[in-house]
């Protein structure tokens, strides 16, 4: 379904019932790079996931956006629906939206950061280039028992690649990969839980140890072997470490 926000049509889905999560995918991807994520919460959660502007279904900016811009649009989707106090997850790209949106000192219950972006990279941009975008995510689909997502994921893949991405998702991508947020992340005062593959060479290992030590409390779990999709390179494991952190929520 749709929502108009900012005169942008903004695509989500929402299943389930009880405590409200709300899924923000990586650049270049859409609300199947969390589709097995979303189905197995949306059984004991009311599970919401969005196309970020520009990506999936929704509507691009018609402005050259800011990560700022896109956690404004993220604020406006809860307060539209009247989501009342949701945990929301974050894979690289929607990690750095999640900072942004819990550093503001937002109504947030709980953070799960995967992977996420947030520490301004050391290498190019032409690097995070190819690794931010659908080919990277093409292959992680590929894995046993994850061929009907990546199905899903390629009706949407069309602006996921940077080659053929428009003019304007370019300049926004050279815009949010250069901003650093560590100055927000003191500020979280949620509890936190980063995940994190330790293959992981977008977003590398030592940015979740940042992550760790600037975000009070927050908690590391790091999977071995994983890249940075380690929410499914790894999602069984995954699973079983958000069953334990939502635990309280899932009696709500």
């Amino acid at each position: 379904m749709f929502i108009k926000i900012d005169d942008l049509n903004i695509y989500y889905e929402v299943e389930g019932q009880g405590h409200p999560i709300l899924l923000l995918h990586g650049w270049g991807q859409s609300v199947a790079a969390f589709k097995p994520v979303f189905d197995y919460l949306k059984q004991n959660f009311q599970v919401y996931s969005l196309d970020f502007p520009g990506f999936g279904q929704s509507d691009e900016p018609k402005t050259v956006w800011s990560v700022y811009d896109y956690a404004d649009m993220v604020e406006k989707f809860i307060k539209q629906l009247e989501i009342k106090s949701p945990t929301i997850f974050g894979h690289s790209f929607g990690g750095r939206v999640g900072i942004i949106y819990a550093g503001r000192q937002n109504d947030l219950n709980k953070l799960v950061l995967v992977d996420s972006a947030g520490i301004k990279p050391k290498r190019g941009f032409d690097y995070y280039a190819r690794v931010y975008t659908y080919k990277l995510g093409k292959k992680v689909l590929s894995l046993p028992g994850l061929r009907a997502y990546k199905e899903k994921m390629m009706e949407n893949a069309g602006s996921s690649d940077y080659k053929n991405a428009t003019p304007m998702m370019r300049q926004i991508m050279s815009k949010v990969v250069n901003e650093d947020l560590q100055h927000l992340m003191p500020s979280i005062q949620v509890e936190t839980l980063l995940v994190w593959g330790d293959l992981d060479d977008a977003t590398p290992l030592s940015d979740a140890k940042i992550m760790e030590k600037k975000i009070p409390g927050a908690g590391l779990v790091v999977f071995p072997g994983a890249g940075h999709y380690s929410y499914l390179d790894c999602l069984g494991q995954f699973l079983r470490v958000i069953d334990v952190f939502l635990e309280k929520e899932r009696g709500e």
